[in-house]
C-alpha cells in the first residue's frame, strides 16, 4: 500500500511536521515523501487509552500504583503524533518515579500483606499445570483472539462486527478458564502465554466495547456506520470498569482544556 502526503500538504509543511519520517525515507529508501508516495505496511499499534491516572503524580485509582507512558490513558487523546511517545515517557516517567518514591517515603508503618490473597494468586497461577489432559492450548486461544480482533475490531469498524467480536471474546474467556500447560516453571513460554491470556482478553473486550459505545469516527477509531466526527463525543471519555464481575461502560465528562493550551493544539496555517 502507498501513502501519498505529497498531494495533500506543501513540502515545507511536511519537512517541518514529519522531519524524522522525511529523513528516514530519504536516507533508507531514497524516497522523497514531499514529491512521491511512500510504501507502508501494517504493524502492531499502541492502545489509545489505558490506565486512568492523576496527571500531576501519575498515580492510578489504586493507591500506590503509578503508571507512565502509553499505558496511561488520556495524554494523547484520539491518536498520538509520531515521536511524541518519547517526550511522554521522559516527562511522566520522571513524575511516576518521583511521586512513587514520595509515596513510599511518606507511607509510614508497615505494609500488611494478606496471606490469603497471596495464596489465591499462587493457586491461580499454578492451575494450568494441574488441569487434566485435554485442556485448552494457550497458543490456540491467543491465535483465535488475534484473528477476532484483526477481522472484527480492525481499522474500519461496524456495529454488527463489534457485537460479534464481543460474543467471541466471551467464548474465548470461557475457554481460557480451562487452559492447560506442560513442563516446568523455569522459562516456560506456554505458561507465560497462559498467564497473559486474562490481560489480553480484558484489553480486547474493553477495546471492542468502547468502540461499540463510541458512535462516531475520531483519530484512529473509524466507524463505517458512523463516518462523521461528532463534537459532543469530544467532550467525554468512554470509561470501562469491572463491577460485580462484569466490565461496564460509562461516559464521563472531560475537563475543559485551558484556552492557552487549546490555542497550541489548533492547526496553524
Amino acid at each position: 500500500m502507498f501513502l501519498d502526503i505529497s498531494t495533500r500538504r506543501p513540502a515545507d509543511y511536511i519537512r517541518k511536521r514529519l522531519p524524522s519520517m522525511y529523513h528516514q525515507f530519504m536516507e533508507l529508501a531514497g524516497v522523497d515523501i514531499t514529491k512521491e508516495p511512500m510504501e507502508v505496511g501494517p504493524t502492531c499499534h499502541y492502545v489509545m487509552g489505558g490506565v486512568r491516572v492523576e496527571a500531576d503524580t501519575t498515580q492510578s485509582t489504586i493507591k500506590g500504583l503509578f503508571a507512565a507512558g502509553e499505558v496511561a490513558g488520556g495524554m494523547h487523546g484520539s491518536n498520538r503524533l509520531g515521536g511524541n511517545s518519547l517526550s511522554d515517557l521522559l516527562v511522566f516517567g520522571r513524575r511516576a518515579g518521583l511521586y512513587a518514591a514520595l509515596y513510599a517515603k511518606d507511607f509510614g508503618g508497615t505494609l500488611a500483606v494478606d496471606s490469603g490473597q497471596v495464596a489465591d494468586a499462587t493457586r491461580a497461577m499454578l492451575a494450568p499445570f494441574e488441569r487434566a489432559a485435554g485442556g485448552e492450548n494457550p497458543y490456540s486461544i491467543q491465535s483465535d483472539l488475534q484473528e477476532t480482533m484483526q477481522t472484527l475490531v480492525g481499522i474500519i469498524r461496524r456495529e454488527s462486527e463489534l457485537v460479534e467480536a464481543i460474543k467471541r471474546i466471551g467464548l474465548l474467556k470461557a475457554r481460557a478458564r480451562n487452559v492447560r500447560v506442560d513442563g516446568h516453571r523455569q522459562y516456560n513460554p506456554g505458561w507465560h502465554t497462559a498467564l497473559d491470556l486474562e490481560s489480553l482478553l480484558t484489553v480486547a473486550e474493553c477495546s471492542a466495547m468502547a468502540a461499540l459505545e463510541r458512535k462516531e469516527s475520531r483519530g484512529g477509531h473509524t466507524r463505517d456506520d458512523h463516518p462523521y466526527t461528532d463534537d459532543t463525543w469530544g467532550k467525554v471519555n468512554v470509561v470501562l470498569r469491572l463491577k460485580e464481575g462484569r466490565v461496564q461502560v460509562s461516559r464521563e465528562p472531560l475537563p475543559e482544556m485551558p484556552a492557552e493550551l487549546k490555542a497550541l493544539f489548533q492547526e496553524r496555517k
